[in-house]
Formats: C-alpha cells, sequence, structure tokens
C-alpha cells in the first residue's frame, strides 16, 4: 500500500465520516497475475494501522465490504452484453503499439492516445475467428462531457477529442476497469467517488456508460496527487513511500495523515451525499 492511496483512502474515510454515510472498500483484483491473497491481507492491514474504517459484515439492504471484483465477474458480463445488444461497441483486434504507431508518440503525461478509429466500421457479426479481440465502447464525437468535480470543480472533455472509443471488455475475457467500477458503482448505490487527480478523464469516459446502461452517476472527488518537493508525481516505484516501509522506519499515522500534499485535499472537504 502506497502511500498516495492510503492518504485518498482516507480523504473517502473523512468524507464518509462527515456525511454519516458508509465507506465501501473495492478490492479491484482483477489483474490475474498480481492479484494475491497475500498481498490483499496485507494492504487490509496497512489500510487499518493507517487509521480507515469500513462497512464489514453481512449485506443487509445495503453495502458491505470488502468486495473483490474477481467474484463479481456475472455482473460485468451482464452489462456488456446490454452495450453489445445496444450496438453501443464493437470489436477491435488493433493492439497498443498499433495504436500508438499511427499516431506519433503521446504527449507528456498523456494518460492514454486517442483511438483513431481503424476497427469503427466492425460489427458484432463479423467473423473474428482466430484474432485477438477487444471490445471498445463507442463514444459521441464531439460530445462535451462535463460534471462538476468536488475538489477541481466543473470539468469537461469533448469526446472524440480529449477521448475515443476505450476498451470495455478486453481480449483475455476480462471487463476493462472502466466498465467493472461503472457497474459496482451502480450495484452498490455509491453516492460518492473518491480517487486520485489522475483518473479525471477516466471519469468521462464513465459518465458515458452510466449512461448507456441506464444509471445516473454518483458525485465525484478527485484528490491531488502525493508529489515530491519539485512537485513531480509520487509513484509505486517510490519504495520508500510503502506503508510497511514506513511504518518500520518509526512514522506514526496521525503525521502521515497530516502530510502537505493531504493537507490541501482535507482543507477542501465539503458536504456530499454518501
Amino acid at each position: 500500500m502506497h502511500l498516495g492511496h492510503a492518504r485518498t483512502f482516507w480523504t473517502a474515510h473523512e468524507r464518509a465520516v462527515a456525511a454519516g454515510g458508509t465507506l465501501v472498500l473495492r478490492n479491484e483484483d482483477l489483474d490475474r497475475d498480481r492479484a494475491r491473497p497475500e498481498f490483499v491481507a496485507a494492504f487490509l492491514e496497512d489500510l487499518r494501522w493507517f487509521g480507515c474504517r469500513w462497512q464489514e459484515g453481512p449485506d443487509v439492504g445495503g453495502p458491505c465490504g470488502p468486495y473483490s471484483q474477481s467474484e463479481r465477474m456475472e455482473l460485468y458480463r451482464e452489462a456488456f452484453e446490454k452495450l453489445r445488444a445496444q450496438g453501443a461497441v464493437f470489436p477491435c483486434t488493433c493492439s497498443r503499439k498499433e495504436i500508438l504507431a499511427s499516431l506519433g508518440a503521446p504527449h507528456p503525461g498523456e494518460e492514454e492516445p486517442v483511438y483513431p478509429g481503424m476497427c469503427r466500421g466492425r460489427k458484432s457479426s463479423d467473423d473474428l475467428r482466430g484474432a485477438k479481440v477487444s471490445w471498445r465502447f463507442r463514444v459521441p464525437d464531439g460530445e462535451t462531457v462535463a460534471f462538476v468535480d468536488g475538489h477541481h470543480g466543473p470539468q469537461a472533455a469533448v469526446a472524440g477529442r480529449d477521448l475515443g472509443d476505450f476498451v470495455v471488455w478486453r481480449h483475455d475475457d476480462l471487463p476493462s476497469y472502466q466498465l467493472a467500477c461503472v457497474v459496482d458503482d451502480a450495484a452498490m448505490g455509491i453516492t460518492e467517488v473518491v480517487r486520485g487527480a489522475d483518473l479525471l478523464l477516466s471519469t468521462a469516459r464513465q459518465i458515458l456508460l452510466y449512461r448507456a446502461l441506464g444509471c445516473v452517476p454518483p458525485a465525484f472527488f478527485h484528490c491531488p496527487l502525493v508529489t515530491d518537493e519539485r512537485g513531480v508525481r509520487l509513484a509505486k516505484r517510490h519504495d520508500a513511500l510503502g506503508l510497511r516501509a514506513l511504518r518500520a522506519s518509526g512514522a506514526e499515522p496521525g503525521e502521515l495523515r497530516r502530510g502537505t500534499a493531504f493537507a490541501a485535499a482535507a482543507a477542501t472537504m465539503a458536504g456530499s451525499a454518501w
């Protein structure tokens, strides 16, 4: 568990407590190569040490937790089939390498290139036997997807310019992050999503999926990222910022929660429905 992730979850914890709401923990373990039981046990222990508390126990008329996405595949597949029946998705055989090559080098900091549409004309009925097929959501070109973020304020992205057709079902027969999160948020009755600012553009994609699936989007609060003194994002590769390493060095949860980068997010807390 990296300090940045822990601070984001602490923000969710604080906002849920302030609103008299329920904090839901979701284990996004769809990556079969990286998801291991010992890792799950470790991050749960780390979060408890950090001071976070979430609802656990039987599901009685509301959310409980922790949830594991690997146990919810039936829900994701049902949502995907609904999108396919609507004609909202199309099969794509492009590799990431091919997409990048067709566009040139992406701009610095760009989270992913805008899909150029090589497979957009394909249909569900096309014979693609033997090919590695992913399924992409067809964005409404030219439409502005707007929302008001709880921390960053009004946000807007133009479909086809800022975000292109994006993968919702992968060639290894797994849902994408975008689809799984939307399905879970809707099924769990989530009223506010708290996550890092690096996922602001993902929110525009997910709003399109909520609409296609007939669901109402929750509110969103995107926390500032934890950075060093030069403003550079601190990522997982900074081993010294893992909670295990910080605990071993004698750090206390309270002082970590009061870090400078985190204080900026906490100071902007506003009442929000949970």
